[in-house]
């Protein structure tokens, strides 16, 4: 099949390279000047493990390859899939500016039959939006090429984004044709050899369906965090809480860790996006309203443990902060635990040295050198001098550490960990101090 994908961000560009890596024609397209070159000079413009590779490999068969020209990208693909941003709005509903755009220029430009993908998370009845804005150009220059309107939303996780994508646990698509299902069930074939993942449904289905998958996944990290709260309170260990009831298959062990809150590019704006739905049409989600507010304290979790030991003022004291993205394998900082609290170290007086194997060139961008800020090279690094390690992002190589090591160069022997990566046992007969999410301290 000869596709066309519009947008060359996480979705966008991992979408379109695998399809390409099973055989499939891509042209991708970005507004983007800047984007469109990093990719054409061999590189790509996100972090995403397996990525680079398999877009070098597909670049290099002839397979994919990329275009900031409009009308070659519509006249290219028979399929055109939107993947482009859909930022959340003052009111936190999401802005459709782009995706109504881009569906602009598809009815402006195409000459024969397209199907029209809905790529990006979209609130409930955003493909009739498509669809009308379509109709809208054709109808503007007299035209009366058919097409279809699908919905296709994307449940790939940021950190393994191509594994998802190449062995989907399901693909959801809402269509309300039989021409666009059957080539939908063409271009997905080669995901589902092993067996029939297909989801079909009505878009409007369709489209919840993402926005729920998401707001599910947030409700079990907000739950497990208020847990973790209470468990400090009574006593309650929230780890051994979390194996007594993921042990229950009608719960599972999935999205039960207790931490300092969920970020990324996904949940907090899919989050708001359905508040905000339910607000357009008069429903309010009591429990996603809750939701968002647990995470928004969550993430002051670590700053409220901190204070609590050295005080309000937090002047001359200096902190190592390991882990600055939102979650292991990225270097996306949307909605980071990381900015909140470097943010209230730093207007505490507090001054800070940080360390991330993947995001500290973002956090550079988005720091943009405010003063008491430095970032270290190796971990090691940032713990000299240090009054206390504060742990906000659990990547792989914090996990098995020197603890004699961290207590000879921490200054006053203390731990502050968000994500529960060590043992507390372990971690205080090293004799170092250790704060961690619904765990006892002594």
């Amino acid at each position: 099949m000869k596709i066309t994908l519009v947008g060359t961000g996480y979705v966008g560009l991992v979408s379109g390279t695998c399809m390409a890596e099973v055989g499939n024609d891509v042209l991708c397209l970005d507004v983007d000047p800047a984007k469109i070159k990093i990719l054409e000079d061999g590189g790509i413009p996100i972090h995403e493990p397996g990525l680079l590779e398999m877009v070098r490999r597909n670049v290099a068969a002839g397979r994919l390859k990329f275009t900031t020209n409009i009308q070659k990208a519509v006249a290219f693909g028979d399929v055109q899939f939107i993947a482009v941003g859909t930022p959340p709005d003052e009111d936190g509903s999401a802005d459709l500016q782009y995706v109504v755009e881009a569906a602009r220029n598809i009815g402006k430009y195409m000459t024969t039959y397209k199907v029209v993908v809905d790529k990006s998370t979209v609130p409930v009845g955003t493909a009739d939006k498509v669809k009308a804005a379509i109709a809208e150009e054709l109808a503007a220059r007299k035209a009366d090429t058919k097409f279809s309107v699908v919905s296709n939303p994307e449940f790939l996780k940021e950190g393994a984004a191509v594994e998802d994508f190449m062995r989907p646990d399901r693909i959801v698509i809402g269509a309300e044709d039989e021409q666009s299902t059957e080539i939908m069930r063409a271009l997905y074939a080669p995901f589902q050899r092993n067996h029939e993942r297909l989801v079909m449904m009505d878009m409007r289905s369709a489209e919840l369906t993402k926005y729920a998958a998401n707001a599910m996944l947030a409700t079990r990290i907000s739950f497990m965090n208020e847990l973790a709260n209470l468990a400090e309170i009574l006593g309650a260990d929230i780890e051994s809480v979390r194996k007594g009831i993921g042990s229950d298959p009608r719960i599972g062990y999935d999205f039960l860790y207790a931490g300092c809150g969920y970020g990324g590019s996904c949940f907090p704006k899919d989050v708001k996006a359905l508040i905000s739905t339910g607000k357009n049409n008069n429903y309010d989600l009591k429990v996603l309203n809750a939701v968002e507010a647990a995470n928004d304290v969550q993430k002051q979790a670590l700053t409220k443990k901190i204070k609590q030991h050295f005080g309000d003022n937090l002047a001359g004291k200096h902190f190592a902060v390991w882990g600055l993205a939102f979650k292991p394998n990225t270097d996306d900082m949307r909605e980071a635990t990381s900015r909140v609290l470097i943010h209230d170290l730093l207007r505490a007086g507090a001054t800070v040295t940080a360390y991330d194997p993947v995001a500290m060139p973002e956090a550079k961008r988005i720091f943009n050198n405010v003063p008491g800020l430095n970032f270290a090279e190796i971990p090691s690094q940032a713990l000299h001098n240090a009054d206390a390690l504060v742990i906000v992002t659990e990547w792989k190589e914090f996990r098995s550490q020197d603890f004699s090591y961290i207590k000879q160069n921490l200054k006053a022997n203390i731990i502050f960990d968000g994500r529960n990566m060590y043992d507390p046992s372990t971690v205080r007969n090293a004799g170092i101090e250790y704060h961690s999410i619904g765990r006892q301290t002594k």
